[in-house]
């Protein structure tokens, strides 16, 4: 499980632009300073393949 959820929903919502694949997520979390190697790890094997239209949609997709 993703150990700083809270940060990254703010990112999701504040900071990605939509619609976004699976991999623009991914390149735009694995750039971010503030989160550990584990979430990005965390993050990139458990997003589902796709594209998204929202910080919501991802989060679903996450259970988060």
């Amino acid at each position: 499980m993703m150990q700083d959820k809270e940060n990254a929903m703010m990112h999701l919502k504040e900071h990605q632009t939509y619609p976004a694949t699976k991999a623009d997520l991914v390149m735009t979390c694995n750039n971010l300073s503030d989160f550990s190697d584990q979430d990005k790890k965390w993050f990139e094997e458990n997003l589902p393949e796709g594209s998204y239209n929202s910080a919501e949609e991802v989060m679903k997709a996450l259970k988060m």
